[in-house]
């Protein structure tokens, strides 16, 4: 029997119907695919037009631009059937939680009507490009540079770790367009792959998420138009990144608490119907009290979870806020699935079992967005 967990404060009946949609895609489109995707470090090209047909790409981008028209409570559900599924393959937050937004907030008019209903469509795939080989969280010492030349900017670089890089039609890059200038030398610009001189590296092989095309990205004299610039003048990067990176953080905690819940009911099932000295794993008291621990986990991740989403619904949730959901949330989310492994014994260490690749895929979420570290370091900065 799966955990009994109140419905969420922000669900309504049509979010359980989109639930309803997101849980049935999946299971055809996703599911099925996963050792597969794995072998080959990249979904399927075709997933993100089907995506775009029946409508679940850029929930949350107004209609006028192609998209759902619905807000983040939208994003949420999809994020949280995907990870519910077991699939951490497809790179479908990226694409619609952070890239649609940058553009939505930053881009022009004309820029936006250009490649918001793509997005939509799923005939451009997104990706944005911060992190570099020698860089890791330090955003403003990346060394990617834009310079202006006449109506272009020449683009010179190397990125790395960049989730839909593989496939990616349009990558948002963090670049300096001051190298003096610290963080106020950080712009974004926007490059379309088929532009001269961009290239792709190698789709690395990670310890999880096997199935996500993750790659390294290489800018050798791009020129980009400069209406490509997200904002009005240069210099403007570093501010929309944190403007835009608190959405990031809880994307992550929606897709931790969504994970911790299904690793508790995978164990849940599994104690129950597996047996060893002539009765339920559940029986022992330590299997017991460590799923009842579990539970809690869930419960208390929720709820916060769920007062955070509200939060951010209103446009109310800070940086700090969003810090500490996605802290929390994915420290809590490691520990219980390891948790829950133990208690599957040697089958939990076996990759044919969702637990286990849930475990190899869960550890990243302590790093990426942000290393819990880095959510500490801006959490303290408020006390």
């Amino acid at each position: 029997m799966p955990l009994r967990l109140p419905k969420s404060s922000w669900s309504t009946t049509e979010l359980e119907d989109l639930r309803e949609l997101s849980r049935s895609f999946l299971q055809k489109e996703a599911v099925p695919h996963q050792e597969r995707w794995a072998a080959e470090k990249k979904v399927d090209r075709e997933l993100w037009t089907k995506a775009g047909d029946v409508g679940l790409l850029c929930l949350s981008i107004p209609e006028e631009y192609g998209g759902g028209g619905g807000t983040f409570a939208h994003e949420a559900v999809l994020y949280e059937e995907q990870a519910r599924a077991g699939d951490s393959a497809w790179g479908v937050t990226v694409h619609n939680g952070i890239v649609a937004h940058y553009l939505l907030a930053y881009a022009s008019e004309e820029k936006k009507r250009e490649w918001l209903p793509k997005l939509a469509s799923g005939e451009l795939v997104g990706a944005i490009a911060m992190t570099e080989p020698g860089t890791g969280s330090d955003l403003q010492g990346i060394k990617t540079r834009a310079v202006l030349d006449g109506d272009h900017y020449v683009l010179n670089g190397a990125k790395t770790f960049i989730t839909n890089g593989f496939h990616a039609g349009l990558v948002i890059v963090a670049c300096k367009t001051d190298p003096d200038a610290g963080a106020q030398g950080v712009s974004l610009i926007v490059v379309e792959t088929d532009s001269p001189g961009f290239r792709r590296g190698r789709v690395l092989d990670k310890v999880g998420m096997k199935g996500q095309d993750t790659a390294e990205l290489f800018f050798d004299d791009v020129r980009v138009p400069a209406a490509n610039l997200l904002g009005d003048t240069e210099g403007q990067g570093f501010v929309q990144l944190m403007l835009q990176l608190p959405q990031e953080r809880l994307i992550i905690a929606v897709t931790a608490v969504a994970g911790l819940e299904a690793a508790v009911d995978l164990t849940l099932e599994y104690t129950k119907e597996r047996t060893a000295f002539g009765r339920p794993i559940f029986s022992f008291q330590n299997t017991k009290f460590t799923l009842a621990e579990a539970a809690t986990e869930a419960a208390v991740a929720r709820a916060f979870l769920d007062q955070c989403i509200e939060r951010h619904l209103k446009g109310e949730l800070d940086v700090q806020g969003a810090a500490m959901a996605k802290l929390w949330t994915t420290e809590r989310v490691n520990k219980v699935i390891d948790d829950c492994v133990q208690l599957f014994g040697g089958y939990g260490y076996m990759t044919e079992y969702p637990i286990a690749r849930a475990w190899a895929d869960v550890r990243i979420s302590r790093i990426f967005g942000g290393t819990s570290e880095i959510m500490k370091e801006i959490i303290s900065r408020s006390l």
